[in-house]
């Protein structure tokens, strides 16, 4: 058996699972009315205009209208957070924000640092304005893993990172996680 089928979600098994259980919540990928805001570094940019790209026919897939999308430019993965959170306050505010870049490993301490506070930051947006704020933030070794991830197909992360958005923000509008 392969890891990958050891790790696999089973989706009969977890329909079995929430007979048990009173309320069984799960998000839809309908993000019709949704307005969602892109964070998207420039550096390593051949990279992220993939990510961009992927993630705008993700939110085309999830009906998300092209006027409820709205992109900010930041020059690097470090700035994304701040950037985030700006969404998350501003006021029109978004259902869903995405932050898009790529970081990858060079020589030096520094993808460690750009990575690990790029995460930290962005998963303290989302815990402290309860909004999905999606990690769309490639980690990579190499430029050729980094292309990799970023194919223009359904593995693209950025594409990837835009149906999560909409699946956890429909998740929070369902019963008990009302927003």
């Amino acid at each position: 058996m392969a890891k990958s089928d050891v790790t696999a979600f089973d989706a009969s098994r977890a329909e079995k699972l929430g007979e048990r259980v009173g309320v069984n919540l799960e998000g839809g990928l309908d993000g019709s009315g949704m307005r969602v805001g892109i964070a998207c570094a420039r550096f390593n940019g051949g990279v992220t205009l993939r990510l961009l790209a992927g993630a705008l026919e993700g939110l085309e897939h999830c009906s998300v209208a092209r006027s409820d999308i709205s992109i900010a430019w930041v020059p690097g993965a470090f700035e994304l957070p701040l950037v985030a959170r700006g969404f998350a306050t501003a006021a029109t505010p978004v259902d869903a924000v995405l932050a898009l870049g790529a970081v990858i490993r060079g020589e030096t301490g520094h993808y460690e640092f750009v990575a690990g506070e790029c995460a930290r930051g962005l998963q303290h947006v989302q815990l402290t304005y309860g909004l999905p704020v999606v990690f769309g933030v490639l980690t990579t070794e190499s430029v050729d893993q980094a292309l990799a991830r970023s194919l223009p197909d359904e593995t693209n992360k950025g594409r990837e990172s835009a149906i999560t958005a909409i699946e956890v923000a429909s998740l929070l509008r369902r019963g008990p996680l009302g927003r």
